[in-house]
Parts: C-alpha cells; sequence; structure tokens
C-alpha cells in the first residue's frame, strides 16, 4: 500500500514548535486572561513591525478582517466594492452581507490576481472600495492599482491578504501596501493558528481606531458604543500560538520559496503550466497551485498514489448561486478558464526532497497523456 502524503503537513512544524508553543499556552493559562489577555497586544506589536504597517489588529477571523475593514469604511446599501470572482467566497461575502454589490473583474491568466486594467471600467459613482486577493501567495498588482484608486477620489484599496502573509512586492511587504491589508491565520495559511483568528493592517489612525472599536461591539470604552460592531476578537490562545509560530516564520517563509522554486524546476518541460511570478515580488505559496488539462482524471491517479490535490476554486464567485444575483460581472472568461484547469500540490514549509519528487513524478508521468 502506497503512503498517503500529507497536503499541508501541520504534525511535523508543530513537533519542531512543541515547547515553544506549551510554554505560550501555558502563560495564558497561568493568568487566565483568555479574551484580550497580553498575548494581544504582544503579537499585534510584533506583526505591525513585521509587515512595517502602523497599527495592526488582530481578529476572529480572515473572513472578520474584511468585514470590519469594510464597515470601518462605512460601506453601506447600495455601495459598490470591485474585486476579483477568483476567490474564497469570503471576498464577496463580506460586500454583500453589508448590503452591497460585489462588482467582479477578470483575473490575469497567468498569476490569477485581478487584472487591474479592468478596474478604471468598472468604477461609478458609488464605488466605495477596491479589494484585490493576492491569491496563492502572490501580491497582486497593488501599485497600479492605488494609481487608479488615486485617480479617481482616493477610493480606498483593500488587500484581502489571507493567503500572502509575509509575502514581498518591490521592497514591501504584504499587508502595508495599501489602505488596509486583511489576512487570515486559519491553521492551513503561510502564518496560522490551531483554530480561526485573522488581523488588519493600516497606517490610518482613525482606520484604526474604527476598527478597534468595531471589533469590541463599537465600543470606545466600556459600555459605550460609539458605532455598531461586532463580537470580532482573536482570542488569547490562539495569539499565543501565533507568537510560538512566529519564532520560525522567517525560515518557513524561506522554505516555502525554495521549495516553489523545487517544484518548478522538476515539473519544467513536463506540459505542466505553472503561475506566473513577477520578477519584482515574491510568493509564499499559501497554495502551490498549476494548471492541467483533464483535471479529474489526473487528480484520481494522483490520488491512487497516495498524493493529494485540491483546487483553489472551482466555480468562480460570480456563478454561485448565493451571488450570481446580487453582483455584477462581465463574465469573467480567465476565471472560468481557470476554474477548470487549476490544481493545488502538497505544499508546507516541512514537505520534504524526497516527498516533493515523489509528487513531482507522479504529476509529469500523467501530464503528458
Amino acid at each position: 500500500m502506497t503512503d498517503k502524503l500529507d497536503f499541508i503537513d501541520l504534525k511535523t512544524q508543530y513537533a519542531a514548535l512543541k515547547d515553544r508553543i506549551a510554554a505560550r499556552m501555558q502563560a495564558v493559562l497561568d493568568h487566565g486572561q483568555y479574551i484580550m489577555g497580553p498575548e494581544v497586544k504582544e503579537l499585534e506589536q510584533r506583526l505591525a513591525a513585521f509587515s512595517g504597517a502602523k497599527h495592526c489588529i488582530t481578529v476572529s477571523s480572515g473572513t472578520e478582517a474584511l468585514l470590519i475593514a469594510l464597515m470601518a469604511l462605512e460601506l453601506k446599501p447600495g455601495d459598490e466594492v470591485i474585486t476579483t470572482p477568483f476567490s474564497f467566497a469570503a471576498t464577496a461575502e463580506v460586500i454583500v452581507l453589508l448590503g452591497a454589490t460585489p462588482v467582479f473583474v477578470d483575473i490575469e491568466p497567468g498569476t490569477c490576481n485581478i487584472d487591474w486594467r479592468g478596474i478604471e471600467a468598472k468604477i461609478t459613482p458609488r464605488t466605495r472600495a477596491i479589494m484585490p486577493v493576492s491569491l496563492y501567495g502572490q501580491v497582486a498588482d497593488m501599485d497600479e492599482i492605488n494609481a487608479v484608486a488615486a485617480r479617481h477620489g482616493n477610493i480606498p484599496v483593500i488587500e484581502d491578504a489571507a493567503q500572502s502573509f509575509g509575502a514581498s512586492y518591490k521592497g514591501r511587504r504584504s499587508c502595508n501596501l495599501s489602505s488596509f491589508g486583511c489576512t487570515s491565520f486559519f491553521p492551513s495559511k503561510p502564518l496560522g493558528c490551531y483554530g480561526d483568528g485573522g488581523a488588519i493592517f493600516t497606517s490610518d489612525d482613525a482606520l484604526a481606531q474604527a476598527c478597534r472599536e468595531i471589533r469590541v461591539h463599537g465600543q470606545s470604552a466600556r459600555y459605550t458604543h460609539t458605532r455598531i460592531g461586532v463580537g470580532g476578537r482573536m482570542d488569547t490562545l490562539q495569539c499565543a500560538v501565533v507568537l510560538a509560530k512566529l519564532e520560525r516564520f522567517e525560515w518557513e517563509l524561506q522554505r516555502r520559496r525554495e521549495i516553489g522554486a523545487r517544484y518548478a524546476d522538476l515539473l519544467a518541460g513536463s506540459g505542466v503550466e505553472l503561475l506566473t511570478v513577477r520578477a519584482d515580488r515574491d510568493c509564499v505559496w499559501a497554495q502551490y497551485t498549476v494548471f492541467v488539462d483533464e483535471r479529474a482524471r489526473v487528480q484520481a491517479a494522483l490520488q491512487e498514489q497516495g498524493i493529494p490535490t485540491a483546487v483553489h476554486y472551482p466555480k468562480p464567485l460570480h456563478q454561485q448561486p448565493a451571488f450570481a444575483a446580487r453582483c455584477r460581472s462581465d463574465g469573467c472568461a480567465e476565471s472560468l478558464r481557470a476554474a477548470g484547469r487549476v490544481m493545488s500540490l502538497p505544499m508546507s514549509a516541512d514537505l520534504s526532497a524526497g516527498d516533493q519528487e515523489r509528487v513531482a513524478a507522479a504529476l509529469r508521468s500523467l501530464a503528458g497523456r
């Protein structure tokens, strides 16, 4: 029987960090401040320093990060937010939850990130924000997007960086490239906790204060509710886990880059189409995603060999029943094409060379059929 690989190897990571994680969590159990304990502030300070942003506000999930950012901008029914349909549902979900309309712009075929050239034509007097997604771990074309936003009255730009925390873009970090950066600490993300968690980054003092109030039910002081908010705090134990993982994070980021480069070498000339990584940025490979034809056949054959795969994402958001009647799009042909061909391979900082060679060899043998 062929041994089955882990799609994401969190067990090896935990073994390397077990003592640090235990000490961090024990400190929380000892002081008993499970909500807004000292680890929350410590993590926010360290993440802000890491990203270069002035403020970091931890929240209960990556989805909540996007929602709170939009609430801080006072998004209201009838407003529009320009974004990509080739993303996880949360990207559009938070827009619809606030009564606004997602306006979808198609992706670039090589990177699967939003094509900034299509944004300007979708701007209307109702456009309240632009929300690019830094998909698969590579930052979108943020300078070009920010320039479009500036030409139209400084429209706020929110980077959905759920998959790209730690990535660099022209010498700067993801989450410090626009009005807001929002990330997720879901366990499978490049920097993950052991539950749900997320963070908002901004260098705007007023927006940061709004986010801090919104995450605690709109309170500016205890029982003083100055705005509508949510219960959106990241709990202290999860912050403790991320603090422990930060000790190894730079090493893990470098490993992800190296493993991504090795996949590219191993798959060169195989007929498997790779994502384009731009020369002025890197990719932290939240997923190592390739393009294949006859995907179902390839996935089934790999599964038989104990090699798991995943599809991020099989149906663009403008075709999802929840959003189809609540959005605007022009068909988004590239998103549809990508949805039929993308396939993610096993990827984590602890992926061994032998396992990676096994994955690549199996895929090479199938790609040419």
